[in-house]
């Protein structure tokens, strides 16, 4: 039978109760055993790792941390995705101590900055940032260990531990009766996670995440969107985005998820591990429909495919749902068993919503932001709006400050996700956090009569034309996205000599596949004539009247958002 979007939202999924990650662990080594929890290369063969595997792994890292008599200390790790990674994540985890995951791709002297910063007194790294980490290890004054993942050995220093000795180690001191470790227990309360952000808004803050939190968003986060049983991992896990809401709901669902290197291999993984959910980011999403779309353009099928669009719509509204057999080069993309992607980090448009569902995907979205660990509101399975981000976790309120005529104001949250603070920024802290809970997003948004959430743009990035308008630049880029030959887009104030923001500039970058073979002045004048017929469905004060073609592409953060010059 087909799918259903429900007028109203409907009872919440029953979820397995979570109490921390230890006992999490511990019940899936019990209940699941020998199933694969992770999947993953290693020298060119596909590796499994199983649920038993898996809690003994991290019992055995801990001990070794005990032994070293740092299992309560704040724990940095510099690092790609990998295996490695997430037995250092879920041993942190379960440990008294904190786990600081930082961008792999800032500069050494921010990483230092950051380990600094954050208290550690263990950095864990890879061979890849080997360099970067000794680089600034005179700075790290602070520091009392380095965890060479991939080296062999121990160092002679007596301060560099070989990631392999120290599982040895720790395995075969459970094994003579060490409880260290498995006799840890980490308090709701407790700090648990610091992860740095700045991404497109500036000075970076250590964001305080507790067990509570974490706990929270993924118990509550699972009464209202489901996983499935194999899921790819392919976003950074130093962003809470993919460490919570893919890792840790995944392993707490019982899932096997598959590891994904880098973003040249996704397209091979998804065929080589045949995934039925994965967690993209909107950039990497709008890639995928445009590269179909050209696709099938290039075939000379784009009515042909459109008709079956609607054939399969129409049978879908009387209960027979060809989607799969229809859209089978669509599903094979994926690896062919694709049920849901899962969209978040930004807004993402309607139209692909609309497409991949029309496909037989589910294209879920919603709404969150790391200092709500990170996850806000989602859309249901059976309930839900492309335009909008879905209805909040059952544990938080949500609330528009200072709605404007038509409801939009910024938004603000309350509830168990809602981090502790910021760290050791106690004035910064009391800016967004209010003393009764409320935190303010930086967001707008407004919210409607079905209590679903609508993201509207960021508070940093409003416009303010002279006439007083307000002008949400995130819309406008929507509107131009759906053009031809768009790539990318960045909408901002154009200014008059007094400084004052008369109308709009689009800066946009062609999507190279759509202008091959063109000269600079056509695809000008293409895109141009393009956005003028868009101006004419606008309000007035909408129009974009500057248009500015890149050469280059914009620097994104490495969850792919693009990083906007706040330099007004």
């Amino acid at each position: 039978m087909a799918k259903k979007n429900l007028a109203e939202n409907y009872p919440y999924d029953e979820v397995r109760p979570l109490s921390d990650f230890k006992q999490m662990l511990d019940d899936n080594a019990e209940r699941l055993g020998n199933k694969p929890a992770f999947k993953f290369k290693e020298d060119g063969e596909v590796k499994e790792v199983s649920y038993t595997a898996f809690k003994t792994e991290t019992d055995s890292f801990g001990t070794a941390l005990c032994s070293l008599g740092v299992a309560r200390s704040h724990i940095a790790i510099v690092c790609e995705n990998c295996y490695k990674f997430i037995v250092s994540y879920l041993t942190v985890l379960k440990s008294e101590g904190v786990f600081v995951p930082i961008d792999k791709e800032l500069p050494a002297n921010e990483i230092a900055n950051i380990i600094i910063n954050s208290d550690s007194e263990v950095v864990i790294y890879s061979k890849k940032y080997e360099e970067k980490v000794r680089s600034v290890s005179g700075m790290l004054q602070n520091v009392k260990y380095f965890i060479a993942l991939d080296d062999e050995e121990n160092s002679d220093d007596g301060k560099t531990f070989s990631y392999k000795e120290l599982m040895k180690a720790g395995y075969e001191a459970l094994q003579n009766g060490d409880r260290a470790f498995l006799e840890m227990a980490p308090k709701h309360e407790d700090l648990k996670l610091l992860v740095y952000t700045s991404g497109t808004t500036g000075t970076a803050k250590g964001v305080m995440l507790s067990l509570h939190n974490l706990v929270s968003c993924v118990y509550y986060g699972l009464m209202i969107a489901n996983t499935h049983d194999v899921a790819l991992s392919v976003l950074p896990y130093h962003h809470t985005y993919e460490s919570v809401c893919s890792i840790l709901v995944n392993l707490h669902n019982g899932s096997t998820i598959c590891i994904n290197e880098s973003i040249r291999t996704v397209s091979a993984n998804m065929k080589l591990y045949k995934p039925q959910i994965i967690m993209l980011v909107p950039l990497f999403v709008e890639s995928i429909y445009k590269k179909i779309w050209s696709e099938i353009e290039n075939k000379g099928k784009t009515k042909i495919f459109k008709k079956l669009m609607k054939t399969s719509n129409a049978l879908l509204k009387v209960g027979i749902d060809m989607r799969k057999t229809f859209f089978k080069s669509i599903h094979d993309v994926f690896g062919g068993d694709i049920k849901k992607i899962v969209c978040g980090g930004a807004p993402v448009r309607q139209e692909l919503g609309e497409f991949f569902e029309t496909c037989g995907i589910t294209l879920t979205n919603g709404y969150g932001i790391t200092e709500c660990s990170p996850l806000v509101s989602v859309n249901r399975d059976y309930f839900y709006n492309f335009a909008s981000a879905g209805v909040a976790l059952p544990c938080v309120e949500l609330r528009i400050d200072n709605p404007n005529e038509d409801g939009e104001g910024e938004i603000c949250v309350k509830g168990d996700t809602v981090m502790m603070g910021y760290y050791k920024m106690p004035e910064l802290t009391a800016e967004v956090l209010e003393p009764d809970g409320w935190f303010h997003t930086g967001d707008y948004g407004r919210i409607d009569e079905v209590k679903r959430l609508y993201i509207t743009g960021r508070k940093k990035n409003l416009i303010v034309l002279r006439n007083g308008k307000n002008i949400y630049p995130e819309e406008i880029e929507d509107y131009i996205m759906n053009l031809p030959l768009v790539g990318e887009v960045i909408v901002s104030a154009a200014k008059n000599d007094n400084g004052e923001e008369v109308g709009l500039c689009a800066e946009i970058l062609p999507d190279e596949k759509q202008v091959g073979g063109m000269t600079d002045e056509e695809i000008y004048d293409k895109i141009k004539q393009s956005v003028t017929e868009l101006n004419d469905k606008l309000p007035q004060y909408k129009h974009v009247h500057n248009v500015v073609i890149r050469k280059e592409a914009f620097d994104k953060t490495t969850t792919g958002k693009i990083k906007r010059n706040y330099n007004k």
